[in-house]
């Protein structure tokens, strides 16, 4: 039987890191993405979420998948399942990286993926990371060097958790069968709100960095002005909601249950990136 882990969005900043983890502990990686290049001693396969047939090579010879959806995709109930139903129809394990929060709405369409696994008879488990500490340094990196914060958050606080945690969570599910049918909340180890995190980071970067909160309209406006669809711009607004009413909020201990050690602080991201905010 085949003991290889296929890792969909193996490029991105989750599936990156996923895959150096999964080759630190010594597992077969298949890295899909568009291009299929290998890299860190992943072998590298083409996968398009948009061509199915792609699915068949990506699958061919692997028994567990990590699945994440593409950043711009407002409709991944579509974009996943079809992927997903292969993959289970194959018997392979299935680790979906889904969304903080979403087991308390049945009719959101990743908690609709999470029902389908729970319901498949296939071996899974479930992620839900809360937001990421990463996206100050991804998304938001040129206001930040501009010295600004502007989302509509209000005055809501989150667990922002590093994206290293994320990934050796998503290393120690794929590689042990331990975990499996398990639904894991991930949280960094405290709640800050975006005024407290730019406070760290005017402290850690060496230049004031304000934030501002606006609502959904003005945040819409600032996205399509920076090129972002506008249907992707209302989605990314509406993510924003459960922040400002206080459901972002919680601190699990997931990740040191799931790693053994715990998960990296706000201040340590804002360090350990410092560089790469001014890159």
């Amino acid at each position: 039987m085949s003991d290889k882990i296929l890792v969909i969005g193996a490029t991105g900043n989750v599936g990156r890191p996923t895959v150096r983890a999964l080759r630190a502990r010594g597992q077969r990686v298949k890295a899909a993405s568009r291009d299929g290049r290998a890299f860190d001693g992943a072998e590298g396969v083409s996968f398009d979420y948009n061509s199915p047939t792609t699915f068949g090579t990506a699958l061919e010879g692997v028994n567990r998948v990590f699945v994440l959806l593409p950043a711009g995709s407002v409709d991944p109930l579509a974009t996943a399942m079809p992927f997903i139903e292969d993959a289970v129809s194959r018997g392979a394990k299935v680790v979906f990286h889904s969304v903080f929060g979403v087991e308390a709405d049945n009719t959101n369409p990743y908690r609709q993926i999470e029902t389908a696994l729970e319901g498949s008879g296939n071996p899974f488990v479930i992620l839900r990371p809360n937001w990421f500490a990463d996206n100050f340094h991804t998304s938001w990196k040129d206001a930040i060097k501009q010295g600004q914060i502007a989302v509509p958050a209000g005055d809501g606080k989150s667990s922002f958790i590093d994206v290293r945690d994320i990934a050796d969570v998503a290393a120690n599910v794929l590689a042990s069968a331990a975990f499996d049918g398990q639904s894991c909340n991930l949280t960094g180890p405290e709640a800050i709100s975006y005024d407290e995190a730019a406070a760290v980071l005017s402290e850690v970067l060496g230049h004031a960095v304000r934030y501002t909160p606006v609502d959904d309209a003005a945040f819409i406006d600032l996205l399509m002005n920076e090129g972002v669809p506008e249907d992707y711009a209302e989605f990314l607004a509406t993510i924003y909601y459960p922040v400002r009413q206080g459901w972002t909020w919680m601190v699990t201990s997931e990740v040191e249950r799931i790693t053994g050690r715990p998960p990296h602080s706000f201040r340590t991201y804002a360090l350990d990136h410092a560089a790469d905010f001014v890159g």
